[in-house]
Formats: C-alpha cells, sequence, structure tokens
C-alpha cells in the first residue's frame, strides 16, 4: 500500500514539474521563419529509436520509446504548427522534412 501511493506521488510530482513546460510549447507562436525551419529540423518527424537487430536467426525489435516521452504530443503539435507556419504563410516546400 505504501508503494503505492509513492508512485502516485512520483506521478503527480512530475505532472506538476512538467505542467508549465507543457503550458510553454502549446503558447509558443511560431511566427518566424529561422525559428520554424530550426523546429522543423529538430524535432524527428517520426520517432528515431525503433530499430530491428537481426543476429544470425535471431530478430529482435526494440518498440519506438516517444510516446513514454511525457512531452511528446506538444512536441509534435509544435513541429506541426511550424510546418503549417512554412507552408501557408511562407509558401514554402516542406516535403523535405515530412
Amino acid at each position: 500500500m505504501l508503494r503505492q501511493s509513492a508512485l502516485t506521488l512520483g506521478r503527480r510530482f512530475v505532472k506538476a514539474v512538467l505542467l508549465p513546460v507543457r503550458r510553454w510549447l502549446e503558447c509558443l507562436d511560431v511566427r518566424d521563419r529561422q525559428l520554424a525551419h530550426r523546429l522543423c529540423r529538430l524535432i524527428p518527424a517520426q520517432c528515431p529509436f525503433e530499430r530491428d537487430i537481426v543476429v544470425a536467426k535471431w530478430h529482435i525489435h526494440i518498440p519506438p520509446l516517444c510516446h513514454l516521452n511525457p512531452l511528446y504530443e506538444e512536441l509534435m503539435l509544435l513541429r506541426y504548427r511550424a510546418l503549417c507556419y512554412l507552408a501557408d504563410e511562407c509558401h514554402e516546400d516542406i516535403s523535405a522534412y515530412c
């Protein structure tokens, strides 16, 4: 019982610490071409951690770990807003980032 309450307390602490970061990412307004390009380069379009390792006859699959990142959704939305800004406002070709 004590261990479960400690886990719940730990989860609440992590959520409380990350809440200001989440709000900052959600409120970040992309209105600069250089910032938009930088965000599109820094935030990958797909999870870079998924791997298939084949050793002799064995096949090991390492699943994507991005969904374990507590800021994953906010980062994907920020990248999407940067792509939309480049395409809609700057009329640039964004195919290099897809």
